[in-house]
C-alpha cells in the first residue's frame, strides 16, 4: 500500500515539473521573437542584476565565461599521497619503505653511501681559489667621454670611482674598485683628471697626452664603501673610516691612499712620484 501511494506522488511531481518548464506559446512570429531577444539582451548587458533580467531562473549573461565555471585542468592538481592509511591503500603498514633495515628507520647525512667511499672523494680536485685575488670593474675612455659631451659629467672637477657610478658609466656592483681602459682613446682630446684602482698602459698615455692625469688609488672594502655610499655611515649614525694603508703585495701597483670623504680637486704628482712610478702601470 505504501509502495503505490510513494509511486504515484512521484509520478504526479514529474508531471508537475514538466508543465512547470514547458514553454509557453508565443503570440509573435519567430523574426519578431529574435528581435525582442536581441533589444531585451542589450538592455541587460549593461546591468544583469535587475528582475527583468531573468529568464525561467536562469540569468542572462554577457559572456559564456563565468567566475564560478572555473576549473583547474584535469591532472593539474594531484592529490598527496596518505601513508600508513591501511593496506588497501598500497601505503600501509611498512607505507612503502619495505621491511627493516636503514633506509626504513632513519635518515642518513647528505651523500652517504652506506660506507662506501662517496663520490665526492672518489673524484679528484681540480683547480683552486685564490684568496688573494681581485675584481675590478671595467670602464672605457670612450665611454667616459660620451658621458662628458652628455653633460653627465663634468671634465673640469675631478673624475672618481663615485663620480662614475653616479653617472652611470659603470655599474653598483664594484668589488675592488674599478679600472679604467683604453677602448675609446681617440674620442680624449680635451684635459682630464681621474682616480681610479688600476689603469692601463694605453689609457694612461691617452690621457697624459691630452694634458690630463690619472691616480692610482687605494681603498679596502670599508673604504670603497665610505667613498661610494657615505650616506649608509650617516643613516646608521656613524664616522667615516679613515683611509687604510695598502698592504705589501700592493704597494707598487698604487700611487697614493684613497682620500675620505671623495675628493674633488687633483694631487698633482710630484717629481719623486714621477720617478718612482714603473713602466707597467697596469
Amino acid at each position: 500500500m505504501l509502495r503505490r501511494r510513494l509511486t504515484s506522488l512521484i509520478t504526479a511531481s514529474i508531471h508537475t515539473a514538466q508543465n512547470h518548464y514547458q514553454k509557453p506559446t508565443s503570440l509573435f512570429p519567430p523574426s519578431a521573437r529574435l528581435q525582442l531577444d536581441s533589444v531585451h539582451f542589450l538592455q541587460c548587458r549593461s546591468d544583469i542584476s535587475k528582475p527583468s533580467c531573468q529568464f525561467g531562473g536562469l540569468r542572462a549573461y554577457s559572456s559564456l565565461l563565468a567566475l564560478n565555471d572555473l576549473r583547474d585542468n584535469p591532472g593539474a592538481r594531484k592529490q598527496k599521497t596518505r601513508k600508513g592509511r591501511g593496506i588497501g591503500s598500497g601505503k600501509g603498514k611498512t607505507a612503502g619503505r619495505g621491511h627493516k633495515g636503514q633506509k626504513a628507520r632513519g635518515t642518513m647525512k647528505f651523500g652517504f653511501e652506506g660506507g662506501q667511499t662517496p663520490l665526492r672523494r672518489r673524484l679528484p680536485k681540480r683547480g683552486f681559489k685564490n684568496p688573494f685575488s681581485l675584481t675590478f670593474q671595467p670602464v672605457g675612455l670612450g665611454k667616459i667621454a660620451k658621458l662628458i659631451n652628455a653633460g653627465k659629467i663634468d671634465s673640469s672637477e675631478l673624475i672618481t670611482m663615485k663620480t662614475l657610478k653616479d653617472s652611470g658609466a659603470i655599474g653598483k656592483q664594484i668589488e675592488d674598485g674599478v679600472r679604467l681602459m683604453g677602448r675609446g682613446a681617440e674620442h680624449i682630446k680635451w684635459p682630464i683628471h681621474l682616480e681610479v684602482s688600476r689603469v692601463t698602459v694605453r689609457a694612461k698615455a691617452a690621457v697624459e697626452a691630452a694634458g690630463g692625469s690619472v691616480r692610482r688609488v687605494y681603498y679596502n672594502k670599508l673604504g670603497l664603501r665610505a667613498l661610494l655610499k657615505p650616506e649608509w655611515f650617516e643613516k646608521k649614525g656613524r664616522l667615516l673610516p679613515r683611509a687604510a694603508r695598502p698592504p705589501p703585495k700592493q704597494k707598487d701597483k698604487v700611487d697614493s691612499i684613497g682620500r675620505l670623504p671623495a675628493p674633488t680637486k687633483p694631487i698633482p704628482f710630484t717629481t719623486e712620484e714621477k720617478e718612482a712610478m714603473p713602466a707597467s702601470t697596469a
